[in-house]
């Protein structure tokens, strides 16, 4: 059987044989990966001509319910995943990692970019700069969707959360992207791309996948793509420095295999909650995957009075770790994804035996329950002790790709923090302990040389989600020998996929370009209330300016007895002189609901309900006899997706709130959402 690539719109198969690659359990033949006589050049051509303007179309609500659906749709097929995912070595828990892992970070794009970013094809970012004394020149930032293709170069060990992870931001954006799923694993990614293209959730050309070599790919590419790898250290930097990625300064992203530490706190004591979820955590990081994780503990830094009990009680878990065929009841850790890959973890085991002694595994005679040791990629769970680790490079320089720790020895907080540090650079870290001030001490010693860290311990063991566990809304990646990037991150990752730009004009300029009202813009006045209209028919910049209303101390007295608020600037005559306002001054929020009371229109309407407030300064004080008026402005609109159980379709206006005193100047400044229905139905 012959693996394909889909190209321009076709599944394709290569013109010569390629690469066989073999079943990791019993070294059956799974086919032939070869991408021959493919023309790359056509392949960008056809993401950028077609996928990305299908794609930038599209809003980002819309692309985001695009992922919702495509990841329901994969939910529906995850058992053939699974059942192809076996070939790879991998457990049922290992493939739920990879297949339903995978998919939960295209739900979690989904809602991520429905909540926080408009439904809009372009992204307005941070506040509007004043660039000028009369206010006649400001300054925005807007991202708008680069206009190329993401290249996605991925490893063996993830082959369908690897890519959905790296997919999910890029289309999210509004950026097409062709996937290079590593050769070894290839055919788990194939398997689920086909569902992806079967689906017709995402248009054509926003997808691509090329099982086998990238050619001369990487030569075709120019200033608007970008690449992604995922993989090892030195492979990523031969493609970081491609004389295309340099010349045409493409933005290149790697996450590369690093030297993970496990810190366990100086006074955890054996038989303690936190000692044994440390031999938890070390264990499992170690035979997941069958330790084939970018993210797993290679180095497990002991205090030196535990390293006997830490030994001991390792090798007494992995001992019970049955190795074999993971269709096999009672196996809890399948081979490797090849036999190169087992050959490749014997090799970097004797260079690390160099410098560090064996204490559990390592040996080539081992037990293989229901597989075949001579014809699959087997290898046991090893531990390995090296007493001075700060004496050593080796430990913090070779990583065997596969069920493989060391063990080592340091005497105090600082040493154990020094030989995390020796890793050069890791994508986590995690520290087992009760102690906060020491867990202070850990984080901000090591955080500049890690990507992320975990503090692992009893009071959130329950909930965590461990050590080797890389989460969408947070940041994967790590300085140094980690690579140097980062993916995911939330909205990070899809603003990777865009290019900010600064804008500079006038704010009515800035207004018409951002869909986005801004400081010193025209004021549309009407004579229409404006919370009498609905959604459709508010324009940008539309404003209302209130009647004016004069506080009183009887004002400042009711509201302070309605909300129980007596602090001594409202009520104490005496204090609020010696204050730093030099009188009696009214409530905050007693300003702001009274700006309500004079903004609002209060009969029944298109607005639905006041849905929140943002961004509240209270920028002067409010004095008995000062006399207040409200500008309201209509911003932004946010047009929202009606669900099924809702009654009405709406959208979220975010209006522009000024609170002026009788001299003009703002008192309070804010802006509030409110939902207002649409005229469809």
């Amino acid at each position: 059987m012959k693996l394909q690539s889909y190209i321009n719109g076709h599944w394709v198969e290569g013109k010569d044989d390629g690469v066989t690659v073999y079943n990791a359990v019993n070294g059956a033949t799974i086919g032939q990966v070869s991408s021959s006589g493919i023309d790359f050049g056509d392949a960008v051509a056809y993401a950028r001509q077609t996928g990305g303007p299908a794609l930038r179309q599209l809003t980002f609500h819309e692309r985001a319910n695009r992922l919702k659906a495509l990841a329901k749709h994969l939910m529906e097929k995850k058992e053939e995943f699974y059942r192809i995912s076996a070939w790879t070595g991998a457990t049922r828990g290992d493939s739920w990692i990879d297949i339903e892992g995978g998919i939960a970070t295209l739900f979690t794009y989904s809602g991520l970019v429905r909540r926080e970013l408009p439904n809009e094809t372009f992204l307005v970012e941070d506040d509007a700069q004043r660039l000028s004394a009369e206010g006649s020149f400001i300054g925005r930032h807007i991202l708008v969707p680069r206009e190329g293709v993401a290249v996605h170069i991925n490893a063996f060990n993830f082959p369908c959360w690897g890519m959905l992870e790296k997919v999910a931001p890029s289309l999210a954006a509004g950026m097409p992207v062709i996937v290079k799923p590593a050769t070894a694993s290839c055919y788990l990614a194939e398997a689920m791309v086909k569902e992806i293209i079967a689906s017709k959730i995402f248009p054509e050309g926003a997808i691509q996948l090329i099982c086998g070599s990238t050619g001369d790919l990487l030569d075709r590419l120019d200033e608007q793509d970008v690449v992604t790898f995922t993989g090892s250290a030195a492979t990523g930097q031969t493609l970081r420095t491609h004389p295309n990625i340099v010349r045409h300064s493409i933005p290149f992203t790697m996450e590369a295999d690093s030297l993970n530490c496990s810190i366990l706190g100086a006074g955890v004591e054996p038989g303690s909650a936190e000692f044994d979820l440390y031999i938890k955590e070390v264990a499992r990081e170690m035979t997941v995957k069958a330790g084939q994780k970018c993210t797993a503990i290679r180095r497990a830094i002991v205090p030196r009075q535990r390293t006997e009990a830490v030994s001991e009680a390792l090798s007494a878990r992995l001992a019970k770790t049955v190795l074999g065929d993971p269709a096999v009841e009672g196996v809890r850790m399948g081979p490797l994804v090849g036999r190169d890959q087992m050959a490749d973890v014997w090799r970097k085991l004797d260079q690390l035996q160099q410098g560090s002694e064996l204490v559990h595994g390592g040996q080539q005679n081992f037990d293989v329950r229901g597989g075949d040791a001579g014809k699959g990629a087997y290898f046991p769970a090893t531990l390995l002790y090296c007493d001075r680790p700060l004496e050593t490079e080796t430990p913090h320089a070779v990583e065997p790709f596969g069920p493989v720790s060391t063990l080592m020895a340091y005497d105090d907080i600082e040493q154990a923090i020094a030989i995390a540090r020796m890793g050069r650079g890791s994508l986590v870290g995690s520290l087992v302990t009760a102690d906060n001030l020491e867990a202070r001490k850990v984080v901000l010693g090591s955080a500049a040389y890690h990507g992320r860290l975990l503090v692992l311990n009893g009071d959130c063991a329950k909930e965590s989600t461990g050590h080797g566990s890389p989460l969408p809304t947070l940041v994967h990646g790590g300085p140094g020998r980690a690579g140097g990037g980062e993916e995911l991150g939330g909205l990070r990752a899809v603003k990777h996929y865009m290019q900010r730009t600064a804008i500079q004009g006038h704010p009515t300029t800035l207004t018409a370009i951002t869909s986005e009202f801004n400081p010193g813009s025209e004021q549309i006045r009407k004579d229409v209330h404006p919370f009498r209209k609905y959604f459709e028919d508010l324009e940008i910049g539309e404003t209302l300016i209130s009647h004016r209303r004069t506080v009183t101390e009887a004002d400042i007295v009711n509201f302070g007895c309605i909300s129980g608020d007596h602090f001594y600037a409202h009520f104490d005559e005496m204090a609020a002189k010696d204050s730093l306002f030099g009188k009696r001054v009214a409530h905050g929020y007693f300003v702001i609901s009274a700006a309500a009371g004079m903004f609002v229109e209060p009969s029944p309407g298109p607005v639905l309900a006041n849905y929140g407030m943002e961004n509240l300064r209270f920028v002067e004080p409010v004095g008995i006899g000062d006399t207040i008026q409200v500008r309201l402005t209509c911003k932004r609109k946010i047009r929202k997706d009606r669900r099924p159980e809702e009654q009405h379709s709406t959208g979220v206006v975010v209006w522009d709130v000024e609170v002026t005193n009788q001299e003009g100047t703002p008192v309070a400044i804010y802006d509030i959402l409110t939902l207002v229905e649409r005229r469809e139905k």
